[in-house]
């Protein structure tokens, strides 16, 4: 291009001129031209671009949970899982025994219902694989379908009603109500790009918008409203170092000046209370809503390790955008996507294909029907958000279309670990008894052991491994399942972890949990020096040394492999 400049310039500046008397006709721009020309040409109204963007994005969480599923399901909820989900779906059916099999599809629609059990485990990796497959393909394309969308969603479904406390998690309803709208931003059957015939819907657009504005002010409200320290705003002076799974970056963060936290809690409620009305104030408002949230989950993804959450917290913020302000993230040329949506905007057809009779009458319908749905399921959403009882990250149904959402309405202002013990020594009270840790993937453990830089995956275990140090080991019967395969060193058990002290020797005779109090180490310190990112102290146990064989009758009465 810049030689055909350098040939003809005079040539170069007559097309420049006689471009410029019909710069809103809405043709294409000429072969030649700059980005930032073909870019300012880009009329704002219209949400070609966006749809693509939004559906590689969401298609992008989708690809991440199901690769977590496929790595962690047969550990977790597999034959031989922690939790298996063959005698979760027994339950159910006992439960629902005399209402016949709707009463527990209602309660747990899943896919698996209609599987061969005698095989969970090439059940639950089969909906993985799929679903992997599904959104790997729209993501690296851009190209959906309904059906295609429909399928993310069932399928991501399906192992959600099966998952239990695993999969327990706020984000796992967000992405199926996101998943859910995003359904219906796609043609019914065509996998092109620019589906002519099959413009963004606002309605599905304002789901979407809608669904970022009850995220934001939902986690607002649900802070002022519990902890003391979001309305003093000191809540920043421990959540670094008590969050779930701490960042490298948090680390540092935790030590900044108090006045820095003070702000940071400022800007917090600043973003979650008041700039998700900016929605409603315009499309230049609408646009600064998009970028400040989007600026938010990227400084949220560096400082902690909120699994996927705040990626997909992403996804509905690009609603906001629409083809003008989208423009730059797409090369200019002939026959590019550019182009071609300058021709949609344009009003001319990019090619002979013929205009479905009633297929846009239909649509219409559609549309229409999932803003009534979506509205008649949000009243108890905003009924909870009015409410002073807020509580977050609930559904109020097995499908989850609509949810209500919030995050950290209280921090804890001290670290709680509980670490897993185990001892080759026949005796577990001996005083010369030997007690070595075992190593989580991300979860702090060795003082040694660098935060780890995690997101968007997730490591399950390590989450609920946090969450129990909050109750007893009778709130979490999970945890002696993971004591007893860890006495007999189960290969699978341990593929959850990061090391055992006992691989390639005989297994622990004893297993133990421990509570330990964790807090980062000062930079520049003495343990810091001694290459320790925590300081711990030991409170007291958890639960007390156990055996096999002590846990046997444990596990017949859950129908626990042994």
């Amino acid at each position: 291009m810049r030689r055909d400049v350098m040939a003809a310039p005079e040539g170069s500046l007559r097309r420049r001129k006689a471009g410029d008397s019909d710069l809103g006709s809405g043709s294409p721009p000429a072969p030649g031209r700059d980005d930032a020309s073909c870019s300012a040409r880009l009329r704002a109204g219209t949400f070609w671009l966006t749809r693509i963007v939004l559906l590689r994005a969401l298609a992008f969480v989708y690809s991440v949970a199901f690769l977590v599923a496929l790595h962690q399901n047969k550990q977790l909820i597999g034959d031989r899982g922690l939790l298996p989900c063959r005698a979760y779906l027994k339950s159910v059916q006992q439960y629902f025994q005399g209402l016949g099999a709707w009463g527990a599809w209602s309660y747990a629609p899943t896919i698996i219902w209609l599987l061969d059990w005698s095989d969970m485990d090439f059940n639950l990796d089969l909906l993985a694989v799929l679903g992997l497959g599904i959104s790997c393909f729209v993501l690296i394309t851009g190209c959906a379908n309904m059906i295609l969308m429909a399928a993310l969603w069932g399928l991501y479904l399906s192992l959600v009603n099966v998952g239990q406390v695993w999969y327990s998690f706020g984000w796992e309803s967000q992405l199926l109500e996101t998943g859910f709208l995003g359904i219906f931003l796609c043609p019914w059957w065509t996998l092109s790009r620019l589906p002519q015939h099959t413009p963004t819907s606002r309605i599905v657009l304002w789901g979407f918008r809608w669904l970022i504005f009850r995220i934001m002010l939902g986690a607002g409200l649900v802070k002022i409203r519990g902890d003391q320290c979001w309305r003093d705003l000191t809540c920043l002076d421990f959540h670094y170092e008590t969050q779930p799974v701490p960042s490298p970056l948090a680390y540092f963060l935790h030590r900044t000046p108090w006045w820095v936290h003070r702000f940071e809690v400022l800007g917090s409620h600043f973003l979650e209370l008041l700039v998700p009305f900016f929605l409603f104030l315009g499309r230049r408002m609408c646009i600064l809503h998009g970028v400040l949230q989007i600026l938010f989950q990227v400084a949220l993804i560096l400082s902690g390790n909120v699994s996927f959450l705040n990626w997909l917290t992403v996804v509905p913020s690009l609603a906001c955008f629409d083809d003008a302000s989208l423009g730059f993230l797409f090369p200019s040329g002939p026959a590019g996507l550019k182009d071609r949506v300058l021709s949609l905007q344009g009003g001319e057809a990019p090619g002979p294909q013929p205009r479905p009779r009633h297929g846009r009458a239909v649509r219409s319908v559609v549309n229409l029907s999932l803003g009534i749905l979506v509205a008649c399921l949000s009243l108890p959403v905003v009924l909870n958000l009015l409410s002073a009882k807020q509580v977050m990250n609930t559904t109020f149904s097995s499908l989850r279309i609509v949810n209500s959402y919030g995050a950290f309405g209280s921090v804890t202002k001290e670290r709680m670990e509980v670490i897993l013990q185990g001892t080759a020594s026949p005796n577990a009270s001996a005083p010369e008894a030997v007690w070595e840790d075992y190593e989580f993937k991300c979860k702090p453990g060795d003082p040694r052991r660098r935060p780890c830089l995690l997101s968007p995956y997730h490591y399950r275990l390590d989450w609920l491994m946090w969450l129990a140090a909050f109750q007893t080991y009778e709130h979490n019967e999970w945890i002696l399942h993971l004591a007893g395969k860890l006495l007999a060193n189960d290969a699978q058990a341990l593929s959850l972890l990061a090391s055992s002290p006992f691989e390639g020797r005989a297994p622990p005779r004893w297993i133990r949990a421990e509570y330990w109090r964790y807090r980062f180490s000062l930079p520049g310190g003495r343990h810091a020096a001694e290459g320790k990112w925590w300081v711990r102290r030991r409170i007291g146990p958890y639960f007390p040394p156990l055996r096999l064989q002590d846990l046997e009758g444990y596990f017949r009465e859950r129908d626990w492999p042994i």
